[in-house]
């Protein structure tokens, strides 16, 4: 069993930053963030491999977005810029070994931009 703990949320204006951290507690190939918004289906955010050479993000984030891993600390960053009130939603870490199919979740930490 992977344990995930994400850390980095909190209250942000629009157009402000933030940094999420999530710590494994074990390496593991494929990590990744997805969000779920009230009254919303989860949605994909963005994924990266062990060797940051596959990375995907949701469109509605392309461009403000970044992810990125640390494989000695066994960690993964996601760093949000140009935050929107649309990005309000309940973050949550996620990894696996295979990309089929996201095995291990984190508690997930919350993220609220006000307009």
């Amino acid at each position: 069993q992977v344990q995930l703990v994400e850390s980095g949320g909190g209250l942000v204006q629009a157009g402000g930053s933030l940094r999420l951290t999530c710590t494994a507690s074990t390496s593991i190939s494929f990590m990744g963030w997805f969000r779920r918004a009230p009254g919303k289906q989860r949605e994909m955010v963005a994924t990266i491999s062990s060797s940051g050479g596959i990375i995907d993000y949701g469109d509605s984030v392309k461009g403000r977005f970044t992810i990125s891993r640390d494989n000695i600390k066994k960690s993964v960053y996601l760093q949000m810029n140009a935050l929107k009130p649309e990005d309000t939603a309940v973050y949550y870490c996620a990894a696996s070994y295979t990309l089929d199919a996201f095995s291990f979740w984190g508690q997930g930490t919350q993220v609220t931009v006000s307009s």
